[in-house]
C-alpha cells in the first residue's frame, strides 16, 4: 500500500537557466526544419558558456538544396532564441555571442530504419498521470513550473525590471492521505541586475507572485522560506554556468514523482521515440485517469530500433484502478496504434510545435489550437471506457 502521509519536493529551472537556454535553441532549430519539411529529420544538441553556443548533431531534408539553406539559417535562429530570453549581459548577449555550427546530415544507417517505419531507436518511455491538480499532474512540478512562469511574465512585461532570466524553484508540499495540503519549503533562486539587492530585496520582489500562484492555504506561518540563500545572483545563464540540451529530464517530466526512461525529448523529431513515445504514454495515463479508470496511473511502453510495434505495454494504477491493471493494458492498443508512425498521425506530431515545450515542462499544458501540447487532450475518454 502506498504511503498516504508524507513531503515530497520537486524542481523547475526558468527558460534562462543555461540548459535550458540550449533545449530552446534544439527545438527552434527542430522547428525550423518541420516548417520547411513535415517529415525532416532532426537530432540537434546545443552547448552553451560564455558568449559562445555549438550546437551539433544530424539533420535530413529529402531536398539537399534546401538543407544547405537551413544550416545557413541556424545562427540567426540561435541569436533570435537568446534574444527572446532576454540574455543581453556583458558576457552572454544575443548580438554579440559567438555561434558554431557543427550540424550535418542524418546517418544512413539510422535512417534505413526509420525509413521503414520502424522506430528510431531502441528505449523504454513513461507516462503518468494523477488527480493531484486540474491538469491532472503531481503538484509538486506543476506548481513549481507555474511560479517561474509567473516571474517570466512579469520580467519581460517589465512589471519587475531588475529580474534577468536564470532562475530555479524548488517547492516541497506535505501531504495527508495522498493529497497536498501544505508548503512546508518554498527555494527561489533568481538572476538580479542590481548588485546591491539583498535576499530580503528579491524575497520582497517574488513572494507576492509566489502566493498568487499557490492555492490559498497552502502557505502557513510553519512554511521555510529561502529566497536566492546565497546572496547576490546577477551573474546568471551560460556565463555563470555551461548548459547542454536534455540535462533537465526530471524538470522536463514529472518532477521525480513517476518514473522516466532516460531520453531526453528536446532537439528530436518525432520518429524519436525518446520523444514521441512518452508522448503517447502521458496521453495514455491522462485519459485512463480523466476516464475514471484510475486516480493514478503509470504507463510504460518499450521499442526496439527499425521495429515499428512496441515491444511491451505495462500499466500500474497503483491500486487505485477500477478495473484490473491487465485489461487497461489489453484496451490500449484498441484506442491508440502505438507504433511510430501512428503516435505522429494520432497526435499531429509532424508540426513546429516544439520551442513552446522546451521550458515549463512537456506534460500539464493546454492543447493548443495549432496542435501544441496534443498529447494533453483527453479525447481518448470514450474510446478507452468502451475497450475495458
Amino acid at each position: 500500500m502506498s504511503r498516504k502521509n508524507y513531503v515530497f519536493t520537486s524542481e523547475s529551472v526558468s527558460e534562462g537557466h543555461p540548459d535550458k537556454v540550449c533545449d530552446r535553441v534544439s527545438d527552434a532549430v527542430l522547428d525550423a526544419f518541420l516548417t520547411e519539411e513535415a517529415n525532416a529529420r532532426v537530432a540537434c544538441e546545443t552547448f552553451a558558456t560564455t558568449n559562445c553556443v555549438v550546437v551539433g548533431g544530424e539533420v535530413g531534408l529529402s531536398d539537399k538544396s534546401a538543407l544547405t539553406t537551413m544550416l545557413e539559417r541556424v545562427e540567426t535562429i540561435v541569436r533570435d532564441c537568446v534574444k527572446d530570453i532576454g540574455y543581453e549581459q556583458d558576457e552572454f548577449h544575443w548580438n554579440t555571442l559567438k555561434v558554431q555550427n557543427l550540424l550535418h546530415a542524418q546517418s544512413a544507417h539510422i535512417a534505413q530504419g526509420v525509413d521503414k517505419d520502424g522506430a528510431g531507436d531502441q528505449g523504454i518511455m513513461f507516462g503518468y498521470a494523477c488527480r493531484e491538480t486540474p491538469e491532472l499532474m503531481p503538484a509538486p512540478i506543476q506548481y513549481s513550473h507555474a511560479i517561474l512562469r509567473r516571474l517570466a511574465e512579469v520580467r519581460k512585461s517589465g512589471a519587475e525590471p531588475t529580474l534577468r532570466p536564470d532562475a530555479k524553484s524548488q517547492l516541497s508540499l506535505r501531504y495527508e492521505d495522498g493529497k497536498p495540503v501544505e508548503a512546508t519549503s518554498i527555494v527561489l533562486s533568481t538572476q538580479h541586475s542590481d548588485i546591491n539587492q539583498s535576499s530580503a530585496d528579491i524575497r520582497a520582489i517574488v513572494e507576492p507572485y509566489i502566493r498568487e500562484v499557490l492555492p490559498s492555504g497552502w502557505i502557513t506561518e510553519k512554511t521555510v522560506w529561502h529566497v536566492n540563500p546565497t546572496g547576490t545572483f546577477v551573474i546568471g545563464g551560460p556565463d555563470g554556468d555551461a548548459g547542454l540540451t536534455g540535462r533537465k529530464i526530471i524538470v522536463d517530466t514529472y518532477g521525480g514523482a513517476a518514473p522516466h526512461g532516460g531520453g531526453a525529448f528536446s532537439g528530436k523529431d518525432p520518429t524519436k521515440v525518446d520523444r514521441s513515445a512518452a508522448y503517447a504514454a502521458r496521453y495514455l495515463a491522462k485519459n485512463i485517469v480523466a476516464a475514471g479508470l484510475a486516480d493514478r496511473c503509470t504507463v510504460q511502453v518499450s521499442y526496439a530500433i527499425g521495429v515499428a510495434e512496441p515491444q511491451s505495454i505495462y500499466v500500474d494504477t497503483h491500486g487505485t484502478g477500477v478495473v484490473p491493471d491487465n485489461v487497461i493494458e489489453l484496451a490500449i492498443p484498441k484506442v491508440l496504434d502505438l507504433t511510430p508512425r501512428g503516435i505522429r498521425t494520432h497526435l499531429g506530431l509532424n508540426r513546429p510545435v516544439y520551442a513552446r515545450t522546451s521550458a515549463y515542462g512537456h506534460f500539464g499544458r493546454a492543447p493548443e489550437a495549432d496542435g501544441g501540447f496534443s498529447w494533453e487532450r483527453d479525447d481518448l475518454v470514450s474510446a478507452l471506457k468502451a475497450a475495458v
